[in-house]
């Protein structure tokens, strides 16, 4: 797995965008709302928003998709 950080001083939306233009599969947000929750939001490539979960939920997502991507 590997990870990268956007710290730049753009937008969030341009932030997205780019994302999307570099087909980055998923993109966790945190903000002061996941801070406070001690949380991510999840956006996969393609527009889906997964929402806000857990880090733990996060990497059960992941572990499961590794599993399933290892047999094809």
């Amino acid at each position: 797995i590997r990870a990268l950080a956007d710290n730049r001083s753009e937008t969030m939306g341009k932030k997205i965008r780019d994302a999307e233009t570099n087909k980055i599969p998923y993109m966790l947000i945190i903000g002061e709302n996941e801070m406070n929750n001690n949380s991510v939001s999840v956006r996969q490539h393609g527009g889906n928003d997964l929402g806000e979960m857990t880090v733990e939920a996060f990497s059960a997502l992941l572990k499961d998709e590794i599993n399933k991507n290892k047999f094809n």
